[in-house]
């Protein structure tokens, strides 16, 4: 029977918060024809199948698809697999090869913002206005709404809600700060949500870089 970690990304200093995300570190006892239907049964906005643990080789799929590259799927997993004495250095998605690593109490990622979703990105006036957001307004379904908080030192606060791929509000998302991060060109610290908390800055030769904290919430069977 395979087991289930749940771990929560990019929580808050206190360990609060967080984007719950399922990861089988034994993905390959899971067939692949399973494994969309075993990430919609489980609910969370990504469930991650590593493959070969040695290579950092993995799938990564949300309710509905699967997807190339994500960023709280793989801060999270790399953080768990450095808990469980199997970290690497490079995680690899379909995406491609992600270069992961530890600074202070905080798992690092980087990827291209091209590999990423493609998201609306919808800047607001106030940050305010983002926190009282419970949806997408007016007719949008799918939005990235975000506002600055201190542009000065680069603090945003945000909401994420991608229904398109079976996720109503996503808590934080990882690849739309490697993506914002390269838009405006900066280094960022993202609210997003609830109060996650997600560091984002440039990387070399055209990438972002994201990372968080990152707490276990359970193991068990599945």
């Amino acid at each position: 029977m395979p087991t289930l970690h749940v771990v929560n990304v990019f929580t808050a200093l206190d360990g609060s918060e967080g984007n719950p995300l399922g990861v089988f570190l034994e993905g390959s006892a899971i067939p692949e024809a399973d494994r969309q239907a075993v990430a919609t049964d489980l609910n969370y906005s990504e469930t991650v199948f590593v493959d070969d643990a040695a290579s950092g080789r993995l799938q990564i799929y949300t309710p509905t698809h699967q997807l190339p590259f994500a960023g709280h799927p793989l801060v999270g997993t790399s953080w768990l697999m450095r808990r469980e004495e199997a970290a690497v250095a490079t995680l690899r998605p379909p995406a491609g090869e992600v270069p992961t690593w530890v600074e202070g109490e905080q798992t690092w990622i980087r990827g291209r913002a091209e590999w990423s979703p493609d998201f609306v990105f919808v800047q607001l006036d106030s940050a305010d206005e983002v926190a009282a957001l419970t949806a997408a307004p007016g007719d949008a379904t799918d939005g990235y709404y975000w506002a600055w908080e201190d542009e000065s030192i680069g603090r945003v606060r945000s909401r994420n809600f991608i229904p398109s791929l079976g996720v109503p509000e996503d808590p934080a998302t990882g690849s739309a700060a490697v993506s914002l991060a390269a838009r405006l060109d900066r280094a960022l610290l993202i609210t997003q949500g609830n109060g996650c908390v997600l560091e984002a800055r440039l990387g070399p030769d055209g990438t972002s870089e994201v990372g968080g904290r990152t707490v276990l919430s359970e193991v068990r069977p599945y």
